[in-house]
């Protein structure tokens, strides 16, 4: 999020976490669209403010922390079980990993487990062909195939992401069907519901939340 009045409309959709990203490459950086410190500090926003950072130094992201008063923190880059930890002992952390086609997610996330939360994402890698062309941290709209989490523990509050669409509520009602779903604690939604890098179409957003709302009904009163 880069905009001040979308946070406030994202609370009163029944949003509760919000991201706000802080790595200077991305399109949706805050600082690039303006979104200053003092102005997120003095708004009384019902949302909880998660930083997105890439490769941050510790120092770096918790001063952001302070200045912007987050409430969490996501890393989204190759931060290793002890940086996380560390930052885990000052504030709540979500670990993202991007996955390859072959990469083996049991294997990727298991040494991670003191962190709070995990975000399970696509990955984009550098091309071979145009080396101008770096590493996408998040962002890209690529589909997660969920599908490679069915059947497996991941024993950690989970968010789902990766190119998450305004008619996706009915898939991922399948998907809370399986074991595996026991642990999704959130849905993680960015581009597909943008009008612009940072600015959300927020009535594809009401509406998407609606008919997940509606699915997830459904689904508990199946159970």
């Amino acid at each position: 999020m880069t905009a001040i009045e979308q946070l406030h409309e994202l609370g009163e959709l029944g949003v509760q976490f919000a991201g706000m990203i802080f790595y200077p490459k991305s399109p949706r950086y805050v600082l690039k669209h303006g979104l200053k410190a003092a102005d997120v500090r003095k708004e009384k926003l019902k949302v909880f403010k998660v930083g997105v950072f890439v490769n941050a130094p510790y120092e770096e992201v918790m001063q952001t922390v302070y200045e912007y008063g987050l409430d969490m923190v996501q890393l989204h880059g190759d931060e290793t079980p002890y940086q996380c930890d560390k930052l885990s002992s000052n504030i709540q952390v979500i670990k993202a990993f991007r996955f390859g086609d072959n990469d083996d997610v049991q294997w990727r996330i298991r040494d991670f487990y003191e962190t709070d939360m995990f975000l399970f994402d696509t990955g984009v890698k550098s091309s071979s062909v145009d080396p101008a062309i770096k590493d996408i941290y998040g962002g890209t709209g690529r589909k997660f195939n969920w599908e490679r989490l069915k059947g497996l523990n991941i024993a950690k509050p989970f968010f789902l992401s990766g190119g998450i669409e305004p008619t996706d509520a009915g898939s991922i009602q399948r998907f809370m069907q399986d074991p595996v779903a026991k642990d999704l604690f959130a849905v993680d939604i960015n581009s597909r519901f943008e009008v612009m890098p940072g600015i959300k179409n927020m009535s594809l957003i009401a509406q998407f939340i609606k008919e997940l709302n509606d699915a997830v009904s459904d689904t508990t009163k199946a159970e």
